[in-house]
């Protein structure tokens, strides 16, 4: 049975490498739902954010073939349950819009979204959610004419108490430490 999962990948920031795990997918026939990539809070490691629809058993394939590219240093699937997630949604709505009446600013509000930026032409309006809710309030703003909209991957953290990354490190270097011996 399909279902959502995050996957996260550490790696060594080089050229190519988002190219040689989107390869992965595409011979999978699998599509990516959301996909973010940022320095990691470890200096040096990247932390890619990945989404996708598939089963179990192509989640863990998958996430083998990704760590057995040299550039990643691990790899770990999550369920949507494991993990706290947001995007953050923009939108540029007329001006004039939002003066005509109040009607866009109690919108704002409703949604917990805030308003970043007034111009004489244009509006700029952030929500920060998960995807349903930022759609939801693309929806509602779209009858004002909304101008752009765009919408981040997804960012994620686990819900387990440290990081597996961190952990897997600490595991990495207790073991070296005792090679060493």
């Amino acid at each position: 049975m399909e279902q959502e999962f995050t996957i996260t990948a550490f790696s060594e920031n080089s050229i190519g490498l988002l190219n040689r795990i989107t390869i992965i997918f595409t011979r999978r026939h699998l599509n990516i739902d959301s996909l973010t990539v940022s320095e990691s809070a470890i200096q040096g490691i990247y932390k890619f954010t990945i989404v996708i629809r598939t089963t179990l058993d192509m989640i863990k394939k998958v996430v083998k073939q990704i760590e057995k590219i040299v550039d990643v240093i691990k790899a770990f699937y999550l369920n949507t349950s494991d993990i706290i997630h947001q995007e953050i949604a923009l939108y540029k709505v007329p001006t004039e819009a939002l003066t005509a009446s109040n009607e866009i600013e109690q919108i704002v509000r409703i949604h917990n979204a805030r308003i970043l930026e007034v111009t004489q032409d244009y509006t700029v309006v952030e929500k920060t959610g998960h995807k349903k809710e930022t759609q939801e309030l693309f929806e509602k703003l779209d009858k004002y004419g909304v101008l752009q909209f765009t919408r981040s991957g997804r960012i994620a953290i686990t819900k387990m108490k440290t990081e597996m990354f961190t952990q897997f490190l600490k595991a990495l270097d207790k073991e070296h430490s005792a090679s060493l011996k």
